[in-house]
């Protein structure tokens, strides 16, 4: 798979090029060329990442930070069997148990939930740091979902971690799960309470809290980005419209205009044809009257011109 030209390889953590140095130099640039396109594909494009991890792990399968590489591609893509078994051989190169919760998530995945809950039981969960613990914590509460056990999920997820007041780069996450599983046994006004808390703690954005919460408070969100160039029945938007100054409605087009011109000039050519000629019918009989009145002044008797009516 083609790779970019910006990037060299170099970008890679330290402790991972300190791996790679078991390799030929050629070798290793490349190797760590393709796990840069995985860590920069994981989160947007899961698929791309798990193509560049199998390059790295065809080239370089004894190198544990390759395994594990391609076990998180795997994880992203939702492979669970396949990341397994990578995190396995990586934890059997290096005998770390970092992995350990991500391993148990991978059973879930599997549909295995009562694996997932041995494993969080297990010794191996002593000797995880902190933020180990908290994940183990949050895989088991999730294990305990998939059995339908929700009150146990709930219990499983209080702690002292959940009730601290310092925000500690799990603390979104674990309130968040804590708030869904309230919501999930029907406590909604607990579990609003902590989907806001959820938000407090969550500054880069790692969940979407505040939908939760906003949805709960029922509130409703319009893509204000989103031009409405069209109606629904295909005409122009309503905000390019004017009004006709006459009437005071709008939606008028040229055709419209013509369609009124045309219906207007019936209108005149019918009023010629039946009131003016009336009215002019009128003033040549007043005129008539005028004219026989005025030759009956002169002559002393009533006129008879062609304009007088006629007895």
């Amino acid at each position: 798979m083609p790779i970019p030209d910006d990037v060299t390889g170099d970008e890679i953590d330290k402790d991972v090029r300190q791996e790679l140095l078991s390799l030929p130099k050629g070798l290793a640039e490349e190797v760590s060329r393709n796990l840069v396109m995985v860590a920069r594909l994981i989160d947007e494009d899961p698929e791309g990442a798990y193509a560049y991890s199998r390059i790295a792990l065809r080239l370089a399968s004894r190198v544990a930070a390759v395994r594990e590489a391609a076990g998180f591609a795997a994880y992203a893509s939702q492979k669970y069997s396949e990341a397994l078994a990578e995190f396995r051989a990586a934890r059997r190169m290096t005998g770390n148990v970092d992995l350990w919760p991500v391993m148990a998530d991978c059973e879930r995945g599997m549909g295995r939930p009562e694996k997932a809950l041995d494993m969080a039981g297990a010794p191996d969960v002593q000797k995880l740091d902190k933020a180990g613990q908290v994940e183990m914590r949050l895989v088991a509460a999730g294990a305990r979902r998939d059995m339908g056990q929700l009150d146990a999920a709930i219990v499983t997820l209080q702690s002292p971690e959940l009730a601290s007041h310092s925000v500690q780069p799990w603390t979104a996450r674990l309130r968040y799960a804590y708030a869904d599983a309230l919501l999930a046994a029907g406590r909604e006004d607990e579990a609003r309470e902590w989907f806001a808390k959820a938000v407090e703690s969550d500054k880069d954005g790692s969940t979407d809290a505040s939908d939760r919460l906003a949805e709960l408070d029922g509130v409703e969100f319009v893509d204000a980005l989103v031009e409405d160039d069209e109606d629904e029945d295909g005409t122009e938007p309503s905000s390019v419209r004017e009004a006709d100054p006459v009437s005071g409605t709008g939606d008028l087009d040229a055709d419209d205009v013509d369609e009124v011109d045309a219906t207007d000039d019936d209108i005149d050519e019918d009023d010629l044809d039946d009131e003016d000629l009336d009215d002019e019918d009128e003033r040549d009989e007043e005129s008539a009257d005028r004219s026989g009145t005025r030759r009956a002044g002169e002559t002393g008797e009533e006129g008879d011109g062609e304009d007088a009516p006629r007895g």
